[in-house]
């Protein structure tokens, strides 16, 4: 399970990247993705043991998950004898939809490995590798500043077809700097940034009062529920194309992490642009240690930390469910892949960066 911890790296961000497509606009290619629409989800830090394992028992406690005043609570709600109820309890639309009719990799137990290649394992390397499509020795700190590497939404906006449709919503400020909104323009609503403006209905006034007045846990990083608010008000009004959302890591919030896919998921196949025309990427940008002491830290010094999990659910992923005995992937394939899915090919700008995951391609064999 996953107890609080009070540091960055007990940050869960929820990447939201929604790239939508009209017909005419699309890439001729030799097998045509049915994807129209690309929605990358990103939980910060999340373990693939976990995923894979649900709640640890070895840290449903005080001493070593920090659990003072709720165990018998969470184990009712979490725990399960069987490793395979124990999973679906904590994440249900994860195992009872995503893996059902996607795939999902990572279980390092059953020959699945994936993993980050950026040799920090912590948050920004991980977010610009992914984003980027290769990593960065660089971007050596969370706090680097700018991202000098040209990301994959940045480029997709870039495109004549695609320019401005794409926007990143995000409770982490340092995604400013890892989008550098100031060379790429996309539009974020991050932080403790207003999320309304001009004339506003009350609702919407109300939100704003309390990003102005309410106490601030941490001036970097703002409520999830006051995020998810103008988030769900954007899907449903105007839209957007990219999203970032970011959560707190408590076993709850893993929980309403899952929660928040499935209505995410629910939300736009009940619009008809995004209906069985839409694909889901899931992943972390890390992971941690193991025990009931490592597993609170992460990085190149914290062994278990490069290792990740993906699933993916969409109209061009077959659903082969949990994968075993494949061929390893690396955090660097999903650039490619999310532009592979909407029949565009980001290696031609981007040489650097890693080849698409081919087994959730449509024209996979």
């Amino acid at each position: 399970m996953l107890p609080r911890v009070a540091s960055r790296a007990g940050g869960c961000a929820l990447l939201l990247a929604l790239t939508v497509f009209q017909p005419a606009t699309r890439a001729q290619t030799a097998t045509p993705p049915k994807t129209r629409n690309v929605v990358l989800i990103v939980s910060d830090g999340l373990r693939w043991q976990e995923i894979f394992t649900g709640a640890d028992p070895s840290l449903m406690n005080e001493k070593n998950g920090g659990i003072w005043d709720k165990e018998q609570e969470l184990r009712r709600e979490f725990w399960r004898a069987d490793a395979d109820e124990r999973r679906k309890a904590l994440f249900p639309f994860l195992w009872t939809t995503v893996a059902a009719r996607g795939q999902i990799f990572g279980n390092q137990t059953k020959g699945s490995i994936a993993r980050v290649t950026n040799g920090f394992a912590f948050s920004y390397p991980g977010y610009n590798e992914m984003l980027s499509g290769h990593p960065d020795p660089r971007i050596n700190s969370n706090e680097f500043g700018p991202n000098p590497n040209l990301t994959v939404f940045e480029w997709l906006n870039g495109l004549p077809d695609l320019h401005g449709r794409v926007s990143v919503y995000a409770t982490w400020q340092t995604f400013k700097d890892i989008f550098n909104v100031r060379r790429s323009n996309l539009p974020l609503q991050v932080g403790w940034d207003l999320p309304y403006r001009g004339k506003l209905t009350p609702r919407q006034e109300l939100v704003n009062q309390l990003y102005r007045f309410t106490t601030r846990l941490d001036d970097g990083d703002v409520y999830n529920a006051f995020l998810q608010i103008p988030l769900l008000d954007s899907l449903r009004e105007q839209q957007p194309r990219v999203l970032f959302v970011g959560y707190d890591l408590v076993l709850h919030s893993a929980h309403l992490f899952d929660h928040f896919v499935g209505e995410l998921w629910n939300t736009l196949q009940g619009l008809s642009a995004y209906r069985d025309q839409t694909t889901f990427i899931i992943t972390t940008d890390h992971g941690r240690g193991s025990g009931p002491i490592d597993w609170k830290e992460h990085g190149v010094e914290q062994p278990g930390s490069e290792n990740i999990w993906i699933a993916v659910l969409g109209p061009d992923t077959r659903a082969l469910g949990e994968r075993t005995h494949t061929a390893q992937l690396s955090q660097a394939q999903i650039a490619a892949t999310v532009a592979a899915l909407l029949g565009k090919d980001y290696r031609q700008a981007v040489p650097a960066a890693a080849a698409p995951i081919a087994e959730v391609l449509a024209s996979a064999p």
